[in-house]
């Protein structure tokens, strides 16, 4: 026990510097006095359970790294992790596959911690079907998929635009979380060439597809994710939904990426694909 509570007050230390918070900042927060939360940290005084989620929750540290926390200071770990097809989250599975199906003719992703994909809608499919095969093997990183020279790299037409926005959503997951995989993971993408050579969708020759004005609406409110395909360039906008109150750490590391279009074009061109496979 006590050599699980002197590795405690390092590892609080660092989610609270993390977090950029002082002592006397963590303190007020969670309505402790600074001297308290000193000893904790150097080890002078061993955290309770309750303290440990106390601070867990002050200082928003992922539910997987709570049980960390919660082992290192000598207790059982409290939050469960079940794979999605487990029984105990089939509601949950359910829900996830009804509002990708739901969100059809435009597509819809679900993905976990380290962006594998759980689960994806048809007109996903049509979009990632010129990527090599290799990057669609399970499991499928999308982010790869997405940034890959390989992938759909070569079809976004603003990927400049959207693998800065991808870098940095992923560098504050990061930031967030303190995974090691997600900063191997940055590390591969923000090797992969920043540029690509957009093909038209008859031929295969780099194209230019022109400036689209009814895109700048979204200027400084959302990046646009812009794709070349047979039917022309598809504009979206994307959402992330997450579970609310999750107590599951697989609930609490599952996200659904929505693709809205950008565009009447786009929804109009998505409409008629879907009927076509329809």
């Amino acid at each position: 026990m006590m050599n699980h509570a002197r590795s405690v007050g390092p590892l609080l230390r660092e989610w609270r510097q993390r977090r950029r918070l002082s002592q006397l900042d963590l303190a007020c927060e969670a309505d402790i006095s600074t001297r308290h939360l000193s000893f904790l940290e150097t080890g002078r005084a061993q955290p309770s359970r309750d303290m440990v989620l106390h601070l867990s929750e002050r200082l928003d540290v992922p539910l997987r790294e709570r049980n960390v926390l919660l082992v290192a200071a000598g207790f059982a770990p409290v939050f469960s992790e079940r794979r999605l097809d487990d029984p105990a989250l089939g509601a949950a599975r359910r829900a996830v596959d009804l509002v990708l199906k739901g969100h059809e003719p435009y597509p819809a992703l679900a993905v976990d911690r380290h962006w594998t994909l759980i689960a994806a809608n048809v007109p996903v499919g049509r979009l990632t079907a010129s990527a090599d095969p290799s990057l669609l093997a399970p499991p499928v990183n999308v982010l790869r998929l997405a940034l890959h020279p390989k992938g759909l790299a070569p079809r976004t037409v603003n990927l400049v635009e959207w693998r800065a926005h991808l870098l940095a959503r992923l560098r504050r997951q990061i930031d967030v979380t303190a995974d090691p995989a997600l900063i191997e993971l940055f590390k591969e993408l923000r090797d992969y060439p920043a540029t690509a050579a957009h093909r038209s969708a008859n031929g295969g020759r780099p194209s230019a597809p022109p400036a689209r004005p009814d895109l700048d609406q979204y200027a400084g409110v959302a990046v646009p994710f812009r794709y070349q395909t047979e039917a022309g360039v598809l504009s979206f906008f994307s959402t992330t939904t997450v579970f609310g109150t999750p107590v599951d750490i697989t609930l609490a590391e599952l996200a659904i990426e929505a693709f809205f279009p950008a565009d009447a074009a786009t929804a109009d061109a998505l409409r008629a694909l879907g009927a076509s496979a329809g």
